[in-house]
């Protein structure tokens, strides 16, 4: 017979629990879920961002979608600075896998000693670096077909300049992230960049995309920016400041076309330049010396003096201002001429460029007056264009000035302005007497003006300006076939510190065409030239010739000339001291 067994008779089941220990395991339980739960509040509310942004780093990625920057255009739509495709190489180096022969071909694609590649890559503590910029599509995609762990390509943009050298320092040139640093590029930063986009993703531990996060912010383009620039006119402008600068072994030269009705610039050039094409790995453009150079206009002031005069019924066209002295003594100063004239007409003396001639007519002049007249005419002012680094000049208060300063600022020594501040001042003679708003930007319609002097003593002057430029003036070799010209030679010595350098001058001609009906005004400068040839209607004026011919044939221009130029073999200088 078997025993019965009774579970329920064991001693240590029939022992009573001490109700301590069910409330102390209860207790226990209950503790560690209120630790739970306030652990899980601590991580999603107090310390959410903390651990989101661990987890972004671990498994997430975010990307820029650049913006395709807006494109510079000139007045007829030729492209000046447009965007291409170009993958920029990028690496998270603790990321990499690759063996030495894949890191040797990854260098040698880039260009790259490999030395530089490792040490890039041996950066563990970063998380990105960059490798290269903007390279080749072709290199990108051989970049791909390494398949490194840990290297990666971004969709970027790279500038590019068709017109190269000739619109460089114009134009200007962007940052490898696609911002302007110079020209129209920095200038017009605002309308061209666009608004860059936005995507997250999700990779897992293999660095594969495994899906999108949130909606995607797509970019939107930069604006385009149509110029008044005329790239046919600024090429060939460039290519011939190019060789006067090099035929006149000068250190830099420039030239300004500007549209004598509209106001626009139909070219800004400067010499010497720089390509901008690669400008993240270059030095970068050079300035636009005839928008941020200033200098002492010399002669070329001379026309406001006499403009002054006849606008006040001091002198006519025809009056006799006596010469006769070769040199004139004031405050101890002297004032020469080139050659000793014994009588000069006001015509005469801009076509002479006779210095003691100016003097004698601004003597009857108040230094009131004459800082007014060359205030108006935009001297000792910013233009208001929108381009970086535009020059002031300078135009010192007329009460301090001394009479030896009155004197010679008469025929423009003792101020400073820009070529472009020149050649903008003249737009007083050709558009009958109204000072022009010059813009960068293509402009349909007349230019807003404002009235500086008289339609009759506007023309006045525009025929003295032809007489200097005719066979018995100092600008000859100004003269244009095809076309009537006027214009203003000038050549002054440089100033080196508080002292003017003997052998050391700035050439210029600044002038205008046709002469009855305006079209064109242009400005020529070229800083030391030291061929042996220095006056400014022997060096700049030629440039000013072809320039002012091209111009005008590529405006539609009819030519007003059936003879060809007379010029002498030997000009005769103009004054300078």
């Amino acid at each position: 017979m078997r025993r019965s067994i009774h579970h329920g008779k064991s001693p240590l089941l029939a022992s009573k629990t001490p109700a301590w220990r069910s409330r102390f395991i209860i207790a226990v339980i209950a503790v560690a879920f209120i630790g739970l739960i306030g652990m899980a509040i601590y991580i999603q509310i107090f310390e959410s961002a903390f651990y989101q942004k661990q987890g972004d780093i671990r498994y997430a990625r975010s990307f820029d979608l650049p913006a395709n920057r807006g494109r510079i255009l000139d007045r007829n739509g030729q492209i000046l600075a447009s965007s291409v495709m170009a993958p920029s190489v990028w690496a998270v180096p603790k990321e990499i896998d690759a063996t030495p022969t894949q890191l040797k071909q990854l260098a040698s694609l880039l260009n790259l000693p490999a030395i530089e590649v490792q040490k890039k890559l041996s950066s563990t503590k970063l998380e990105f670096v960059w490798l290269k910029r903007q390279i080749d599509t072709e290199i990108g995609d051989a970049i791909i077909d390494l398949k490194i762990k840990g290297v990666y390509l971004r969709k970027e943009y790279k500038r590019k300049y068709p017109e190269g050298d000739s619109t460089v320092t114009l134009v200007g040139s962007t940052s490898p992230d696609g911002v302007g640093t110079q020209g129209i590029e920095a200038s017009f930063e605002s309308e061209l960049k666009g608004k860059a986009g936005f995507r997250k993703v999700i990779k897992d531990r293999l660095g594969q995309k495994v899906e999108n996060v949130g909606k995607t912010i797509e970019p939107s383009s930069g604006k385009d920016i149509q110029l008044s620039i005329d790239s046919k006119i600024q090429f060939f402008a460039y290519q011939k400041i190019r060789d006067a600068v090099i035929e006149n072994k000068a250190v830099s030269g420039s030239v300004v076309v500007l549209d004598a009705q509209s106001g626009e610039i139909l070219a800004s050039v400067s010499y010497p330049t720089s390509q901008a094409s690669n400008n993240y790995e270059s030095k970068g453009a050079k300035r636009n010396i005839a928008f941020s150079d200033m200098f002492e206009p010399g002669s070329a002031i001379k026309p406001f003096t006499i403009a002054l005069a006849l606008e006040k019924g001091l002198v006519r066209p025809n009056s006799v201002i006596p010469t006769e002295a070769k040199s004139l003594v004031i405050g101890g100063k002297v004032i020469k001429d080139t050659h000793e004239y014994k009588f000069l007409t006001v015509e005469q003396v801009i076509q002479k460029s006779s210095n003691i001639g100016t003097v004698k007519i601004s003597q009857d002049l108040d230094a009131k007056s004459m800082w007014e007249m060359f205030n108006q005419a935009g001297f000792g002012q910013r233009p208001d264009i929108r381009f970086g680094g535009v020059t002031s000049g300078r135009l010192r208060p007329y009460k301090t000035w001394r009479p030896i300063e009155k004197a010679t600022m008469s025929y423009g020594y003792g101020l400073s302005a820009s070529l472009f501040q020149i050649t903008k001042a003249y737009s007083i003679f050709a558009t009958d007497g109204r000072l022009v708003q010059p813009t960068l930007i293509k402009r349909n319609g007349p230019a807003p003006s404002i009235e500086v002097i008289s339609p009759t003593t506007a023309k006045q002057v525009r025929k003295m300006l032809q007489m200097a430029a005719s066979k018995d003036g100092t600008g000859q070799f100004a003269q244009t076939s095809g076309f009537s010209v006027g214009g203003k030679s000038g050549t002054a010595h440089k100033q080196i510190g508080n002292s003017y350098a003997e052998n050391k001058y700035r050439s210029w001609f600044v002038g205008l065409a046709p002469i009855e009906n305006p079209r064109i005004i242009v400005g020529v400068m070229l800083d030391e030239p030291s061929a042996g040839k220095y006056f400014g209607g022997i060096v700049a004026a030629p440039v000013f010739s072809v320039t002012v011919a091209q111009a005008l044939r590529t405006m539609g221009v009819k030519p007003d000339l059936s003879v060809v130029p007379s010029i002498s073999s030997t000009p005769e200088p103009e004054s300078l001291e």
